[in-house]
């Protein structure tokens, strides 16, 4: 028989009930594929810290020496949130933890059979005498306990409670629903939730396998859990934990309970991308590029009629900006307010000419970028671009020794040349190009990746960059089979753009569609 959710809303949360334990440098390092330094888990800790998250569980300080001391880096900072160690349930875990001076533990215990008795080798009576024992020893230590029953949404409703019971009556702070595998149902975790919760504070740690992991936290929180378990950008093992930012910005809007600061989350979340090297899904909820991005025509005109007709929230909320972009399904509006953005004005006629232009253009599957529109608006009301800078000349090494570059430029009619050295050769051609232009180089690069690749052995690269210098932005494409001359053609020309003044075109006063 199935059984059914008739769970309370979550919105009958006070504010600030909920708080995070975020498992981003333990679990979600887990990731096939990540390993994080001691300088980039600081970093991410920093980030969480700032973020105002409650809990940081800063590795498994089983894992070895390495794991250890970059455990005793996080818990060196200084920072306000409590910083926890994995430990599994042996009591020699627990002094390993101690060792690197945090402020607890989330010890684990097998809740399952399989986990019992094919993983482990023991008995539920087994398991609830050795969790005692440990969350005594633990907390005689000074140590913040949560237990974690592992595989807990595959096991016993019955012995669930059982072994939070003994957890709690030993001194544990606060036991763990977890759905180790993403296994179970929104139905199934409220209905076991619910009675853990009446025996006392209880978490929740969802996995993703199913696509459940949002709604097993919801399940989880409206049947009384006050701790979610999260990773940022949900990553970890197989499909992932559930995402930070996602639980977060979901109590905010749909229940007004506040849980981090959250106009940190696009940073942080930019962080754990840059750091684990796994990239941001395009249309990755609040953090994804798309997120806050209009292409359609009608999108795009009703935003800027009211910036909440095609938003759930605005994204300064989550410390991100609104972009208008163009392409195939761009109309008039968008294109006039580009135009404008960029200190263009055009008659109506012109506006329609550009709008053909940039349609034909995505009909072809590109990208249609600033430096697009603006050489369509130069072509229209042909007017010519004088160009300020401009690449010369190339020249990148890398292999055995330090990568090094020289670019030779024109800028304002004049040739300047110069070298650079960086972590890789696009790194040094750009140190080489800002040296040349000197101070004209101040220009911030707000973006810059790899948009496509061709097949074969001949593969043509392309890259885009968006760059600003005070408030003026643009974005730059440029493809070659050379992904370093690619780089540096999208920079030179972005700044070219920035650089150039604004047109001096008459004020023409134009109607929109």
């Amino acid at each position: 028989m199935k059984e059914t959710y008739s769970g309370a809303p979550v919105g009958t949360l006070s504010d600030d009930a909920v708080q995070f334990l975020d498992t981003t440098l333990r679990d979600g390092e887990q990731a096939p594929g990540v390993s994080l330094s001691p300088d980039e888990k600081a970093s991410i800790a920093r980030a969480l810290d700032r973020a105002q998250v409650g809990y940081i569980e800063a590795g498994s300080a089983c894992t070895g020496p390495g794991e250890r001391e970059t455990i005793k880096r996080v818990t060196s900072l200084g920072l306000d949130a409590t910083i926890t160690s994995f430990a599994r349930g042996v009591q020699g875990d627990i002094d390993l933890a101690l060792d690197c001076d945090v402020d607890g533990v989330t010890l684990v215990v097998p809740a399952s059979e399989r986990h019992i008795e094919s993983k482990v080798g023991t008995t539920r009576d087994g398991v609830r005498e050795t969790t005692a024992d440990l969350v005594a020893y633990a907390k005689d230590h000074g140590l913040w306990v949560e237990v974690i029953g592992e595989d807990g949404s595959r096991a016993s409703p019955e012995f669930l409670e059982s072994l939070a019971r003994v957890s709690h009556d030993a001194g544990a702070d606060r036991f763990c629903f977890a759905d180790t595998v993403g296994h179970t149902s929104p139905e199934h975790t409220y209905n076991v939730v619910s009675r853990l919760t009446e025996l006392g504070p209880t978490s929740t740690h969802t996995h993703d396998d199913l696509g459940l992991a949002m709604a097993n936290v919801h399940a989880s929180l409206a049947a009384g859990a006050d701790l979610v378990h999260t990773t940022v950008n949900g990553i970890g093992e197989r499909a992932g934990n559930v995402a930070l930012e996602e639980v977060a910005i979901a109590l905010h809007h749909c229940y007004d309970v506040e849980t981090v600061k959250l106009d940190e989350l696009y940073s942080l979340a930019q962080t754990v991308a840059y750091a684990t090297g796994i990239a941001l899904p395009p249309n990755k909820a609040v953090v994804g590029e798309n997120a806050f991005t209009h292409e359609s025509g009608i999108h795009t005109d009703g935003t800027l009629k009211d910036d909440a007709m095609y938003e759930p929230y605005s994204p300064e909320t989550v410390g991100r900006e609104r972009r208008l972009v163009l392409g195939k399904h761009a109309g008039r509006a968008g294109v006039k307010a580009a135009l404008d953005e960029h200190g263009v004005d055009a008659t109506d006629d012109e506006v329609t000419a550009v709008v053909q232009r940039v349609k034909e253009l995505g009909d072809r599957g590109k990208r249609v970028t600033d430096a697009d529109l603006l050489a369509f608006a130069e072509d229209v009301q042909g007017r010519e671009h004088d160009r300020r800078v401009e690449l010369l000349d190339l020249t990148a090494a890398s292999g055995g020794g330090i990568p090094t570059a020289s670019v030779r430029l024109r800028v304002e009619g004049e040739e300047r040349v110069a070298s650079g050295t960086g972590s890789g050769p696009v790194d040094a051609a750009v140190k080489a190009v800002r040296k040349a232009l000197g101070p004209d180089a101040d220009a911030q690069l707000d973006d810059y990746h790899v948009d496509a690749i061709t097949g074969g052995t001949d593969a043509v690269v392309t890259v885009e960059v968006a760059m600003s210098r005070g408030d003026r932005r643009v974005s730059v494409a440029a493809s070659d089979a050379d992904i370093t001359r690619a780089s540096v053609e999208a920079m030179v020309d972005a700044l070219d753009r920035l650089l150039a003044p604004k047109p001096a075109v008459p004020n023409v006063t134009s109607s929109d569609d």
